[in-house]
């Protein structure tokens, strides 16, 4: 099903694992990809990216990064329909014995990267009929366990700005949304946790897959929804 058939869709956080599973599967319905990431080079990619756009060495903390990432991609490749935030990051520790720096790193990697982002895209998204955001985010966001404050902390400020923005943009017919994983079944999870149930997590190409519909014209009704993908855990 070609859903997104010559859609323009950037995914930050390219580069990663679950970048590069969303991307695959973006790409596999119609989309023309690009990649934002971090790295200052990128290892060529199989299909169906091999003709991916690739805009390296980028630090979406910096506005005027992200800026410049959004300004080549749609120069390359004519516009942009979609952006989906997939950049961030995970660190486990305790409030009693961790760091407020950690407090700070969470919110720049999961919450300020989309907000850079997000800002640079709103030109170009609203120049296309049914410009879509959407967010990754975590189940976490809904309640924190142990070891978790500043990383479910800022997934929940990332849901109030997924709302926030879906407000804003509602009359210029840009979607906003997020999707909220629980253990995304990628090959650093399993190393981390080796003794887990991997059949239970969620497979980064079923996220993919919710990802997808949130960018189809079939989800233009929804907007300011923050979306849990379990599995079973």
């Amino acid at each position: 099903m070609n859903s997104l058939e010559g859609k323009i869709v950037a995914v930050t956080g390219g580069f990663g694992s679950l970048g590069r599973a969303t991307a695959r599967v973006l790409a596999g319905r119609g989309a023309r990809i690009a990649l934002i990431g971090r790295s200052d080079k990128a290892d060529a990619l199989p299909p169906p990216l091999a003709d991916a756009c690739m805009v390296t060495g980028i630090d979406l903390t910096d506005a005027n990064a992200a800026h410049r990432a959004i300004d080549t991609i749609v120069q390359r490749m004519g516009g942009l329909h979609a952006l989906v935030n997939v950049a961030g990051a995970f660190a486990w520790e305790t409030i009693a014995d961790g760091s407020v720096d950690t407090w700070q790193s969470m919110f720049d990697v999961n919450v300020k990267t989309a907000l850079n982002a997000s800002k640079a895209a709103l030109a170009p998204l609203s120049a296309q009929e049914g410009g879509r955001i959407v967010n990754v985010g975590a189940l976490a966001a809904l309640k924190a366990g142990t070891g978790m404050g500043a990383y479910a902390a800022s997934k929940a400020a990332l849901i109030r700005f997924t709302e926030a923005l879906a407000e804003e943009l509602k009359d210029r017919g840009v979607t906003v949304n997020a999707v909220l994983p629980s253990i995304i079944d990628t090959a650093p999870n399993r190393r981390d946790m080796p003794d887990a149930d991997f059949s239970r997590w969620v497979k980064a190409e079923e996220l993919g897959a919710v990802i997808a519909f949130l960018l189809s014209p079939e989800a233009q009704c929804i907007t300011g929804a923050s979306i849990p993908v379990s599995g079973r855990v």
